[in-house]
């Protein structure tokens, strides 16, 4: 097992222990196994609205302990875990030698109280996660964490979106094979070739150019890249699609009339996460990072012609020579916002409206 390998090992391995201790600790030694899980100074990250949290203190006091209100019974359980050490060299890679954990599954717990501004349920309520930490000696330095927000804004009741292009509704499922826990050193020989497969596939969608292709998506070769049952799993507000045509129909062609860019890039602009392979999987995820403009209509919002950033994330099942399976959370709360529409007071009306016993989706005339 060469020097990178062992490290990665090691790493997996504090980050795994961090989740099962936060499995069954108390509110009272919450604080006691943050701070031991991560630098004083770490940099966290989190979907909108909680966004930049800097500090262990505060992911404790602004973070993990209003969580732990409103589910008291919290319970994490992830369906991908992997690792990596940064290479470099990559269209979607940072700098070399950054050491990577990352991972995706549910939350899950009694939404006993409100969460941010979301009125409690009192059910068992699924929080879907995608997560990327950055590792320095042994502890978390850097935490980028999407939560999908809207799925418990639907829990709740309540919509603050058009209904999805895709399926949405219910629980994200896992890995078809159930093997994506990487909890062991794979072989590096797969590992390179899902790299290889998901950095192809994603200079095929740079051969996208929207002035030239409009709603054609045939210079971007995907069936190449993809097996023809894929499933493409995105939060809500996007939705799920199980098969490249649906991929294509569902979420492709409204996000590329919404925006539809390529390779546009800021100095100083955005994080990008680590692109890492392990075994079948990849992985990998921008934030805060300029994409595209505003160009057509998206979610029912106008365009606006504004320079947009994106926080993406995204996680690649490879069968064979062909991607499969993908789980992309997108932060759409952000997205909005940039856009001029703030999701969370389209709740707070439709909060309103049912505590003055109107249904939000039968408002008066």
């Amino acid at each position: 097992m060469s020097n990178a390998s062992v490290q990665n090992q090691k790493n997996k391995a504090a980050v795994w222990d961090f989740w099962q201790k936060m499995n069954h600790v108390s509110n009272d030694d919450v604080p006691g196994v943050i701070r031991a899980a991560m630098h004083e100074d770490v940099n966290w990250n989190g979907s909108a609205p909680i966004d930049q949290v800097l500090g262990a203190e505060a992911v404790i006091t602004d973070v993990w302990l209003p969580l732990r209100r409103s589910f008291p019974d919290l319970k994490r359980k992830a369906y991908i875990f992997m690792g990596g050490i940064e290479s470099g060299g990559s269209v979607y890679g940072p700098e070399a030698g950054e050491e990577w954990v990352s991972g995706c599954g549910y939350l899950t717990g009694t939404f006993a109280q409100d969460w941010l501004g979301i009125p409690a349920t009192g059910d068992k309520t699924n929080i879907h996660f995608g997560q990327h930490y950055l590792l320095r000696d042994g502890k978390i330095a850097e935490s980028y964490v999407m939560f999908d927000i809207l799925s418990v804004i639907r829990q709740a009741g309540f919509q603050v979106l058009p209904p999805a292009p895709g399926g949405e509704g219910g629980k994200i499922p896992g890995p078809a094979a159930g093997d994506g826990v990487l909890l062991t050193e794979q072989d590096p020989l797969e590992s390179r070739k899902s790299l290889q497969i998901v950095e192809a596939m994603g200079h095929g969608l740079e051969r996208y150019v929207r002035s030239r292709d409009g709603g054609n998506l045939r210079n971007m070769d995907q069936w190449n890249y993809w097996h023809p049952n894929m499933h493409w799993y995105g939060y809500s507000g996007i939705g799920a699609t199980f098969s490249l045509e649906e991929f294509e129909d569902f979420h492709q062609r409204p996000w590329l009339h919404g925006f539809g860019d390529r390779k546009i890039s800021h100095d100083g602009g955005g994080r990008t996460m680590g692109f890492i392979g392990e075994g079948k999987y990849a992985a990998g995820g921008i934030w805060d990072t300029a994409f595209s403009y505003h160009h057509g209509e998206y979610a029912g919002i106008p365009a606006t012609g504004k320079l947009m950033t994106m926080r993406d994330f995204d996680w690649w099942k490879r069968e064979g020579d062909l991607l499969i399976e993908n789980w992309v959370p997108i932060d759409l709360v952000d997205l909005c916002r940039q856009m001029g529409v703030d999701l969370f007071e389209r709740l707070r009306k439709q909060v309103e409206l049912r505590n003055r016993g109107i249904q939000w989706f039968d408002p008066p005339g």
